[in-house]
């Protein structure tokens, strides 16, 4: 980091005695008894958050553990001794609102702190009551261009969205909106910095995103997600959170962190849709150009625009003839793929590309002067005819200007080819051809926007090291190697209370109908083990084969993901079990955390599959490519960790609390017939191991209890 903070090198008594007091008051307060790893947890953060220089810890901390209230309790005095915002970052909005509406509030009660918290979400997550209001005030008319899709589509719902908010019944946030929205009705209510007019907006004072924006200026601790901080960072820090110099961030989930980068600093463009998007330009700024009686400034911009969009079709439409002319493989039926070794895209494609450029720059700035005009507009600073009508074409302005930086930003890519390495790569299908663009090493990001600039972070999670090691994690995070790494073990006695089951078996997952055929005859017996079964898969071709295979007799106790909203299929599981019924759940990677089912909502977990990722992911693709062109093993050092970390996250659905109690069956004999199921048996908590054959690798020898 750069920053750095004099006299700070160790814990003052006060502070000490701050942290310890609340520690003993929530342990009272709750009934519990102070657990080893949790003491440990709390003084590697307070101890890391007080140092001089490197503030960073990364601590790895089994479940079990109570991470929260630990990095919670020495974070919390401590930020507030130094006057420094606590920004806590989950995975998930989901996991954000448990932190806020359970966790903290529990610290809140019983720890004897004092702190004020608020919740922070992007923009794009809160009504804006300007857009809402145009499309109800144009749903009639066409006037002004600002909508994606005909306002009437959707006008009962907007009307209802203005009632609700208008008699206090609902505030303006997408996730406590009461029902499922239809595709793309929440798009045409939101809005992005670009469209918004700030305190000049007619709607400002009820405005949901600036009440909520409002509340954060002053908190002690700020709840937010991985993605807003990421956003937050993107536009230089300080946009929505506090600058992070001012900022201690605890990031849990961190694992989560890495991916998470790559996909905000992604890029792509899609060649037939950019051609039309061309069309909308021209036809928004001619309609705003008559809109105001033809100033001469939006008419050198009208023209400037329509003679570069002319010239970037041309460029577009030859790089399109080129991209068509490489070598593509099926990925399905209406997708095929070209993906460039390494990440090197071949120097004609680049010549196309730097040949788009000039032309995609010059509208970008041509939009962003007319963007500035009509904010110039909205202030009253320019007297144009009909200026009362400019803050309504700050949206579709700005949408213009947004779209334009992101093609800009791919094509500038392909052209310039960035000095650190990225995966490239096309996707064509009957309707268009897209290319893309995602970072390979998100660490070298998080180390200029986060890790440089930070006052302090703490990254946590129940899986952080991959058999053993942390090295993956602080390779794709960018971390430096003299970074406090910490691994607290879980508490849980997990010998006595859980098994890890491998069944003889005769097919291997490569073989897919042999392997489907198998854990299709298996699945019934296996799922009759228990009140209930959490079945994980790694493709929705072997979900769907498996599941349209099964007994019909199992359909009304089986919840598939894809059949209805997750939560609504964890409600339904649970009202089953509850009424003493057998209910299990069948899902991908995203049942694979996050999900919490102690006891009996589930007592089986079983892994059809391990979870390597998909061989022919361009991302991973590349990846291995550079790893292997620097004379490194990219299946051993890459592959096998990350599949071993899902693995573990998997896995640790089973046990949520020290008297729980389940068994995991995995259905790929792989983790016992390769050399790399070793490594991958070793990465698990010390289950009581059962493997194929009846060898016993138990490490456990006590019986589990029955339900």
């Amino acid at each position: 980091m750069n920053a750095s903070a004099p006299g700070l090198n160790q814990l003052s008594d006060d502070l000490k005695n701050t942290i310890q007091a609340a520690y003993r008051a929530w342990l009272n307060a709750r009934g519990f008894k102070a657990r080893r790893g949790q003491r440990e947890m709390i003084a590697h953060v307070a101890r890391t958050l007080t140092q001089e220089h490197n503030r960073i810890a990364v601590i790895e901390a089994g479940t079990g553990t109570g991470k929260t209230a630990a990095y919670c309790i020495a974070a919390i005095p401590t930020a507030r001794s130094l006057g420094k915002t606590i920004v806590l970052s989950t995975a998930t909005v989901a996991l954000q609102e448990q932190v806020t509406l359970h966790d903290i509030p529990d610290l809140k009660n019983n720890a004897q702190l004092k702190f004020t918290v608020s919740l922070a979400k992007g923009r794009g997550r809160y009504l804006c009551l300007k857009r809402l209001d145009d499309h109800l005030k144009y749903s009639e008319q066409q006037e002004i261009p600002i909508f994606e899709v005909e306002s009437g589509e959707h006008s009962a719902l907007y009307q209802g969205m203005l009632e609700r908010y208008a008699q206090g019944q609902w505030d303006g946030e997408l996730d406590s909106w009461p029902e499922e929205l239809p595709d793309g009705a929440w798009r045409g209510v939101t809005t992005d910095h670009r469209g918004c007019s700030n305190n000049r907006c007619s709607f400002f004072k009820q405005c949901p995103f600036f009440k909520a924006r409002g509340a954060l200026e002053g908190s002690d601790v700020i709840v937010a997600n991985h993605d807003l901080v990421l956003s937050d960072l993107a536009l230089g820090g300080g946009a929505v959170l506090p600058e992070p110099e001012q900022c201690i961030y605890i990031l849990d989930e961190a694992h989560h962190l890495a991916e998470k980068t790559q996909t905000h600093f992604s890029t792509n463009a899609r060649l037939n849709a950019t051609l039309n998007w061309l069309e909308q330009v021209n036809s928004v700024l001619g309609s705003l150009t008559q809109r105001f009686a033809r100033p001469a400034d939006l008419v050198d911009l009208a023209t400037s625009v329509a003679g570069e969009s002319g010239a970037l079709r041309g460029a577009l439409e030859a790089l399109s003839a080129g991209l068509h002319e490489l070598e593509y493989t099926v990925r399905d039926d209406d997708l095929d793929t070209c993906r460039f070794p390494l990440g090197e895209v071949p120097e004609t494609i680049q010549d196309f590309a730097s040949a788009a450029v000039p032309f995609i720059s010059k509208i970008c700035d041509d939009l962003e002067r007319t963007h500035a005009l009509v904010q110039g507009a909205v202030a009253g600073d320019v007297n144009w005819t009909n200026a009362f009508e400019a803050e309504d074409w700050l949206v579709p302005v700005g949408q213009l200007q947004t779209r334009a930086l992101a093609t800009l930003s791919l094509l500038q890519d392909y052209a310039l080819q960035s000095q650190y390495r990225h995966a490239r790569w096309i996707n064509r299908t009957p309707y268009d051809i897209e290319m893309v663009s995602a970072p390979i090493e998100p660490g070298y990001i998080l180390q200029e926007v986060l890790w440089q600039r930070a006052f302090g972070a703490i990254c946590t999670s129940a899986t952080l090291s991959a058999m053993g090691r942390f090295d993956r994690f602080f390779e794709r995070t960018g971390l430096s190697a003299d970074v406090l790494r910490a691994r607290i073990a879980s508490p849980f006695n997990y010998p006595e209370i859980a098994r890890f089951v491998v069944p003889p078996m005769q097919s291997e997952p490569r073989d897919f109908d042999a392997h489907t055929d198998e854990v299709v005859s298996l699945l019934p017996d296996l799922l009759a083990q228990q009140v209930s079964a959490l079945v994980l898969f790694t493709s929705w071709r072997q979900l769907n084969a498996v599941v349209k295979a099964l007994p019909k007799d199992l359909d009304e106790k089986m919840f598939v993901q894809g059949e209805g909203a997750k939560q609504v299929l964890l409600a339904e599981h649970r009202k089953r079990i509850d009424a003493g019924l057998s209910s299990y759940l069948f899902g991908l990677a995203s049942f694979s955390e996050g999900l919490d089912l102690p006891d009996d909502y589930c007592r089986h977990v079983i892994i059809v599959k391990l979870p390597f990722a998909v061989p022919d992911d361009p991302v991973d693709q590349a990846m291995a490519e550079w790893a292997e062109a620097r004379g490194r093993n990219a299946f051993y050092e890459i592959s096998v960790p990350d599949a071993a970390l899902k693995l573990v996250q998997a896995c640790g659905r089973l046990i949520r609390h020290e008297n729980d109690h389940g068994t995991i069956t995995m259905l790929d004999k792989r983790i016992v017939t390769k050399r790399y199921g070793k490594a991958l048996l070793e990465s698990l908590p010390p289950y009581q191991f059962q493997l194929a054959g009846g060898a016993s690798a138990a490490q456990g020898s006590a019986a589990l209890p029955s339900n």
